[in-house]
């Protein structure tokens, strides 16, 4: 059973995680892509931005399944009280927070300001999206470093 929450933990936060790392990272230079866009193309161009930001939305919520499948993992294994686990715990939790609660946000805020007529995002909103998002990627890497390379492993590695 345990091999098969850690699969399914693994597809999870691969197939949750890793769209919203790569839409939340391209969100930035889209919106200015948008903006510098004339004519048709600006249509198209912020089509493109709220795809992105959509992308981001549905797989922040699918990766909800990622700390879930985590937990059954971690329990099945009896390590919930190892320190490297209650760091990823940690660092999980500051990356959904990030996301929800400043990526997204800010995603549909930048929208918002595309949608209206002869509105703008400034360049700072972008680079801090853009910040924020980097961020949020490093922490989910530190958390794949976490599980892969975590103390005490059994791979002998």
């Amino acid at each position: 059973m345990t091999k098969i929450l850690l699969s399914a933990h693994v597809l999870a936060a691969i197939i949750a995680i890793g769209p919203v790392t790569v839409a939340a990272s391209m969100f930035p230079a889209a919106v200015r892509r948008a903006q510098a866009a004339g004519g048709g193309s600006a249509a198209s161009s912020v089509a493109t931005v709220r795809l992105l930001h959509r992308i981001c939305r549905v797989y922040a919520a699918v990766g909800i399944t990622v700390p879930i499948f985590g937990f059954a993992t971690a329990s099945s294994l009896g390590v919930l009280t190892d320190p490297w686990l209650i760091a990823s715990i940690a660092l999980t939790a500051a990356a959904a927070g990030i996301l929800a609660l400043l990526v997204l946000p800010g995603q549909q805020a930048a929208l918002a300001r595309l949608d209206e007529p002869g509105g703008s995002v400034e360049r700072r909103t972008t680079v801090r999206l853009a910040m924020l998002t980097g961020v949020f990627n490093l922490l989910w890497a530190v958390v794949t470093v976490l599980m892969i390379v975590r103390p005490g492993s059994t791979t002998g590695v």
